[in-house]
């Protein structure tokens, strides 16, 4: 089933998703959008819009201020598997300011963490460190680290067994080699990782947008992961792309 899917200016995008369906127990497919239950009711997080659902709060997930939103909404297959099992261990390589960060936690911790999740979010920004523990006081199951996702030896002995989850959204040079490089230290067999690229930031000399993501995706199943899907973000997030990836058994 093929409907319009509202972006946040009016402007309207195509995508094949049926309406009023749940994703996940705090992920919700809504009135031309994504909602999740929030874990502290009564709060949002960067002035998003709140509204009840069969008499529970949730938020909006504006897909224009996050790409794993955005790869949901764009995606070919159930947006339901780039979500993280509830209740279990994340990784998250460049937090930001913690706009997916807490949506991520409504799905993955719930109130009072009451699911009993972990996410670790890691960022090198000051000021992003801020917000994020700023947002961590209410937000149990939320682990903010300062660092350089770069340099494993300064944070990952906080990370003490592998995650079934990964997500990469640094602003950094080398981004695929640090998201190859986390996913051989940090994610279980099996496990799924999301690396979220701008095409500039990855300098190949003389190749147009869509030939350095076919080489990204050549490099990630070189190293021997399997490559789900590679995701176009246009009409949210303007040149990247979505890199799903498992790391096979």
């Amino acid at each position: 089933m093929r409907i319009k899917v509202e972006t946040n200016n009016g402007e309207t995008m195509s995508g094949r998703r049926g309406g009023g369906r749940s994703l996940s127990w705090a992920v919700k497919f809504e009135k031309r959008g994504l909602w999740t239950r929030n874990a502290v009711s009564g709060t949002s997080v960067y002035g998003e819009t709140r509204r009840k659902f069969s008499g529970q709060e949730y938020r909006r997930w504006d897909a224009r201020r996050s790409k794993l939103a955005a790869g949901m909404l764009l995606t070919k297959n159930d947006p339901s598997i780039l979500l993280p099992e509830a209740g279990t261990q994340i990784l998250y390589l460049g937090a930001g300011h913690g706009t997916t960060i807490s949506h991520l936690h409504d799905h993955l911790c719930g109130k009072e963490n009451e699911r009993g999740g972990r996410l670790v979010a890691i960022d090198i920004a000051p000021r992003c460190m801020r917000d994020l523990t700023h947002l961590a006081q209410s937000r149990k199951g939320l682990v903010p680290i300062l660092g350089d996702a770069r340099k494993f030896t300064t944070w990952g002995a906080l990370i003490q067994r592998r995650v079934g989850w990964l997500f990469q959204d640094v602003s950094q040079a080398g981004q695929v080699d640090i998201f190859l490089d986390a996913c051989a230290r940090f994610l279980a067999p099996g496990g799924m990782a999301l690396l979220s690229l701008k095409a500039a930031s990855e300098r190949f000399t003389g190749d147009d947008e869509a030939a350095v993501f076919a080489k990204v995706g050549q490099s990630i199943v070189a190293e021997g992961y399997q490559l789900l899907e590679s995701i176009s973000l246009a009409g949210l997030e303007q040149q990247h792309t979505l890199f799903v990836v498992r790391r096979k058994n």
